[in-house]
């Protein structure tokens, strides 16, 4: 049910002495919905108040803008101003000081959220020493000489390696001669022809053929003790 229209008037000069700015109908209107009152309703209690003399008013064209009598507030002198101003100053400090004690605050709560629960950090626990376990049993082995690679797997693997190095070595040599029939005739240094054309050898990323031959030698040697 919509309000009298002695209350409308009433809950529209409210409105507008609380706000003490330019209003149209429309803004109050839309303002006051959930005091169900329609705009008509509306435009009939700013125009009541305007011809009483509650509220002030001036028209542009066809629009009229309302606003609240200054003669019912009161007028700050410079010495007032200076202390709103002061206070308000102090009020925004509080302010920030108080959002950043809140965005701490909530840090913590999030990084609390994160931590593990007493459950889970028992779980954790069982899980690690599990892990350490097996761990140390790995390592007693290993110290006592057991051979934790089956022969066969171990002989794949070295058979494998050992094919890897001739595949290098082939390669390698098959380089060198293409490179010194190319470069055997030139003019300029084959060192900048390599730089120019972005070649790399071994060396040039420290690796060395010899080395892995070395460990592929190793590693029969060792086949044939065991």
């Amino acid at each position: 049910m919509a309000p009298k229209s002695d209350n409308a008037e009433a809950i529209v000069l409210n409105y507008v002495n609380e706000q003490n700015r330019p209003l149209n109908s429309q803004n109050v209107a839309d303002s006051l919905q959930k005091f169900n009152l329609k705009k008509a309703a509306i435009q009939k209690a700013l125009d009541s108040l305007a011809d009483g003399g509650k509220i002030s008013f001036r028209e542009f064209g066809k629009q009229k803008v309302y606003i609240a009598r200054q003669d019912q507030f009161d007028i700050l002198n410079n010495k007032e101003l200076i202390q709103m101003k002061e206070e308000n100053a102090k009020l925004q400090q509080q302010l920030e000081e108080q959002k950043k004690a809140t965005s701490l605050v909530e840090g913590e709560i999030k990084a609390l959220r994160t931590n593990l629960t007493l459950e889970q950090i028992r779980e954790r626990e069982v899980k690690l020493r599990k892990e350490v376990k097996e761990m140390e049993d790995r390592l007693v082995k290993l110290r006592g000489g057991v051979t934790l690679v089956k022969p066969e797997d171990r002989k794949v693997v070295q058979e494998m390696f050992l094919e890897k190095l001739n595949q290098w070595r082939k390669r390698k040599r098959m380089f060198r001669d293409v490179w010194d029939t190319i470069t055997e005739n030139m003019p300029n240094d084959p060192k900048e022809f390599k730089e120019e054309l972005g070649i790399e050898y071994d060396e040039d990323i420290g690796v060395s053929l010899l080395s892995f031959s070395n460990m592929g030698q190793r590693d029969k040697k060792r086949v044939r003790v065991q």
